[in-house]
């Protein structure tokens, strides 16, 4: 009878080979395992994992300062003129990731989480409007010796950069409004609900995000299920704070907060917008133009396909409109 061939009868390089392939194959075996497990048990850290590959990959560092009684926590990084991206209302300092990648080739980035949301400190009864807010940014650039950046901010963080902006002609090279809050602009459903006390940005559960998704996203992102119910987590666990934050800006003052003060702003100013902006009308646009009288230059850009959160939908397009205008706005003398 023929002799049939054994493991030992095999070359030795092909017992190593096959060795390590079957070591390779049960640490595959492991990985999706474990990855399995921790999207059903903890997504969180899948998400949290995330965002510290996107940061790293965009070659931003995480820091930290303490500023009064406030504890700043902020992505850095890149070099170059500064620009520091401010984030709005229920969000952080992540929403800029996909933005900041091709920016900090260019730039010196610093990305805040403003106070009382991500990581950055939250203080009991503190107020977080957004003169309050302005207020407490204008201590964290001075801290960190920011001078003539050009500061950005998307929605709230558009208001609080508008108003600092204004409180602080000098200290701002450019100002970028990115689907501002604070200004006037034609009544929307969404306006209606929340002069009437209704918060859409507050969830309860998977169909809540998906309503809130819809408001705020041309095209909402397709989020794993898990990753919904972290953020809902999330949204259950900040509602007293959201809502609270939520009152006093619906409230007169704070929801036009811009208009009184847009003749106070002596920088160039450009308004991002996206053309189907459900929450911030583009109609807010007329009234920014017509209130910067004393801007030396004015500029605009309309985005189609996306929502409130350019950021998010088309980063890409986002980042060549603050790579443009920021090149244009900087010399060597500033």
């Amino acid at each position: 009878m023929p002799k049939t061939s054994s493991g030992t009868d095999r070359p030795l390089w092909q017992r190593l080979l096959l060795r390590r392939l079957k070591m390779l194959g049960v640490l595959a075996a492991i990985i999706v395992v474990l990855g399995g497990g921790i999207y059903l048990l903890a997504p969180q850290w899948l998400m949290q994992a995330n965002a510290w590959r996107m940061a790293k990959a965009a070659g931003l560092d995480t820091h930290s300062v303490q500023v009064g009684n406030t504890r700043w926590v902020y992505y850095e990084g890149g070099k170059g003129p500064t620009m520091v991206l401010l984030h709005g209302y229920g969000s952080d300092r992540n929403v800029w990731l996909q933005v900041a990648k091709p920016l900090t080739k260019h730039f010196h980035l610093i990305i805040p989480d403003l106070p009382g949301w991500g990581d950055s400190t939250r203080i009991r009864d503190a107020k977080y409007g957004i003169p309050a807010q302005a207020k407490r940014l204008y201590a964290f650039l001075h801290t960190l010796g920011i001078q003539h950046d050009m500061l950005v901010g998307h929605s709230m963080g558009g208001a609080i950069a508008g108003y600092y902006a204004s409180e602080h002609p000098d200290a701002v090279g450019s100002l970028v409004l990115m689907d501002s809050f604070g200004l006037k602009f034609n009544e929307n459903a969404f306006a209606k609900a929340a002069l009437a006390g209704q918060n859409p940005f507050v969830f309860d559960d998977r169909a809540g995000y998906e309503k809130m998704a819809k408001l705020v996203f041309d095209t909402p992102p397709d989020l794993p299920g898990r990753f919904v119910d972290v953020l809902v987590d999330k949204s259950l666990a900040n509602r007293t704070f959201r809502d609270r934050v939520f009152d006093r800006l619906r409230q007169p003052g704070q929801y036009d907060v811009l208009d009184a003060r847009l003749d106070k702003l002596t920088m160039p100013v450009l308004a991002v917008w996206c053309h189907d902006d459900r929450v911030i009308d583009p109609s807010a646009l007329d009234t920014l133009r017509n209130g910067l009288v004393n801007a030396p230059s004015i500029s605009v850009t309309v985005i189609n396909g996306c929502g409130h959160m350019p950021e998010i939908e088309k980063p890409e397009a986002v980042e060549r409109i603050l790579s443009g205008y920021a090149l244009r706005q900087w010399t060597p003398s500033q």
